[in-house]
């Protein structure tokens, strides 16, 4: 829902909604605050938390762990807490846990540095719609506006990126609010909730009620209004009616469809009625990228095929997708031959924001979505496309991903094209930001949903390794992989360490140019070769011997190319933590690429994939163009 309040307790002298629940067996105990919150934490199914200590929060961090000792079967502490190098890193570990499980992630930190280093996270997981809550330890609320040690005005900060913000002053309303958070990150258009707690809340006594929320109406009422809807059989029948004027029909998926849960009703609408689907970067996996009718990533450096059949199709489904400019650099010529434009999303705000709908549906995704098949299945919808399934096979054989693969010199592209043969597109690959990041999206398949973890929206450097720290504490059972980049790498370095302490058996994998190689590729391209400060990266690091140090049992580096499948055999193959560096081609380029405010008819192909309109090259961008 977009929702980006600040919420003072104190200013609103808010009342719960509900009464205490007898039911609940610990109803009327006298519990500190922190043993409230973390039970509030428990009841919410939390089963991993994410942060460091520090004096603000410790009374906190005393009760998980006095609630562990207490709870602990077998050995096994129902809520581990896991503490990374830097509070930054438990940020996008629990966007990693929420993204990989679908479940909010939660952090808990300190107030001061221990909060603003939570910034950017919070930042990413607004701009991905990640559903996260974050506890902030905060100086006694006496104290609150005096410049105290390690105060930060919180509210006032994460105000301006978070879903919601609430400051807990009275210690009566603690777990009211706390619930809250979690109602709001997870539902409408899911989001970051920051919760800041002051220390004497925390150290407060007094009854656990069980249940009680904030009476938060207007939110609800949003919600109510959106979550209500339903796709009656006249808008199905309205739905249809344009699906079977259509002779190109395309599906255009985004993240949305994954938050929604809507991928297995994707999948049947476009199986079922035979229409071809392409995703945006975030929304990889919500169609099995292995089967005949996906056509894979579009936009900025989407596959050509994708691209192309956008230009070419007569009627464009946006399912989950905001049309934002890593697609749609110039809306009027996105899709342009389409004569009609039909959009599904959570929030209205989205709807003809930048390209205009002529028919939209606001509300639940897998419920619109069954109604949809069942409506076209009962009336024995039969589109005939078979001449837009020829044209789109022709796209996909004529303007494949390709690179040079007569090149003596390590190919990313090869890398993970052989990566990709092994895990048969069922790993979890997380990444940085960056070449690798596009290499690894165009050559890796996704045959499930929460299968890709990267960091669409913010484009955040070092991402990749507490995501996938995050998702492997998800998804204990499944083989994750972080494909990092160099310079990625070096943002988040420390969590190497936090991978080892866990004794997590992730692949880490450092594709090494040398240098920030998607800035290099901008500038070689836009700004004649200066590399102005993207050559600097780590000339003289050695990152075997940085992971042997941080404890790996496995860790080597790849130069050959005759050595690369069986190297990758080995790495994937390795029970335990993992770190491999490739030494990679430093000129190699991600390509299909389409420039800053162009459409598809300006895309760059490179030298081995055709360019259907001979695309030339590139001008320098204007200071107005955005990177």
């Amino acid at each position: 829902m977009g929702l980006a309040l600040i919420e003072l307790a104190t200013l609103m002298n808010i009342q719960d909604e509900t009464q205490p629940d007898p039911t609940h067996p610990l109803s009327g105990q006298i519990m500190s605050g922190a043993e409230i919150l973390v039970q509030v934490l428990a009841d919410e199914g939390v089963t991993t938390v994410f942060g460091y200590s520090g004096g603000a929060i410790l009374p906190t961090y005393d009760a998980v762990f006095r609630y562990n000792e207490e709870h602990a079967a077998g050995g096994v502490e129902p809520m581990p807490l896991v503490v990374p190098a830097n509070e930054q890193g438990a940020g996008f570990m629990a966007a990693g846990y929420a993204r990989a499980s679908g479940r909010v992630g939660v952090v808990i930190v300190t107030s001061g540095p221990g909060a603003t280093n939570c910034v950017t996270p919070v930042r990413d997981c607004m701009a991905d719609s990640i559903p996260i809550v974050i506890i902030c330890g905060q100086v006694p609320t006496g104290a609150i506006g005096t410049d105290a040690f390690q105060e930060a005005p919180v509210t006032a900060i994460m105000g301006a990126v978070a879903k919601h913000v609430l400051l807990v002053t009275d210690p009566e309303q603690l777990e009211a609010n706390v619930r809250t958070a979690f109602e709001i990150a997870r539902t409408g258009r899911p989001g970051p909730v920051v919760v800041d707690v002051p220390k004497d809340v925390q150290n407060w006594e007094g009854p656990f009620r069980g249940e009680g929320r904030l009476a938060i109406p207007g939110y609800r009422q949003r919600l109510e209004a959106v979550q209500g809807n339903t796709l009656s059989e006249e808008r199905c029948a309205e739905f249809f009616a344009m699906l079977g004027e259509s002779k190109r029909p395309l599906i255009y998926a985004g993240g949305g469809v994954i938050k929604a849960n809507g991928s297995p009703g994707l999948r049947a609408l476009a199986e079922t009625f035979e229409i071809p689907v392409v995703t945006t970067l975030m929304g990889l996996g919500c169609m099995d990228t292995t089967r005949p009718l996906s056509l894979h990533m579009l936009g900025m450096h989407g596959t050509a095929y994708a691209n192309y059949a956008v230009d070419d199709c007569d009627l464009l489904i946006a399912m989950g997708a905001r049309f934002d400019d890593r697609v749609a650099g110039v809306p009027a010529a996105f899709a342009a031959k389409a004569r009609r434009v039909l959009h599904f999303d959570i929030d209205p705000s989205e709807i003809s924001k930048v390209k205009r709908a002529d028919w939209h549906y606001v509300g639940p995704m897998q419920p619109a979505l069954d109604a949809l098949v069942a409506h076209g299945s009962s009336m024995g919808f039969s589109g005939d496309f078979s001449d837009w399934h020829d044209e789109t096979a022709n796209l996909k054989s004529t303007y494949a991903l390709n690179y040079d693969r007569e090149s003596e010199l390590v190919q990313p592209h090869y890398v993970l094209e052989t990566m990709n043969r092994i895990t048969g597109g069922e790993a979890i690959v997380s990444t940085g930001v960056g070449q690798h990041q596009m290499w690894a999206a165009q050559y890796c398949d996704f045959r499930e949903p929460r299968l890709w973890l990267t960091s669409g929206s913010m484009g955040t450097m070092g991402f990749g390794l507490p995501a996938a720290i995050g998702a492997q504490f998800a998804c204990p059972d499944k083989l994750v992989i972080d494909v990092d980049g160099d310079g990625s790498m070096r943002m988040n370095l420390g969590e190497l360490e936090t991978v080892t302490t866990y004794d997590l058996p992730i692949k880490v994998m450092v594709l090494n140019n040398y240098g920030d190689g998607m800035v290099m590729q901008w500038q070689r391209l836009f700004f004649k070769g200066r590399l102005s400060g993207s050559d600097k990266s780590l000339h003289k690091k050695d990152f075997v011997k940085g992971a042997e140090a941080d404890g790996f049992p496995w860790a080597k580096r790849l130069d050959r190319k005759e050595d690369v499948p069986r190297i990758l055999e080995e790495f994937l193959g390795f029970e335990g933590p993992a770190f491999l560096e490739v030494i990679i081609d430093k000129e190699a380029g991600v390509y299909p690429m389409v420039g800053p405010g162009l459409s598809y008819r300006d895309m760059i192909t490179g030298d081995f994939i055709p360019n259907r309109y001979g695309a030339e090259e590139p001008e320098e961008p204007d200071a107005s163009e955005m990177f």
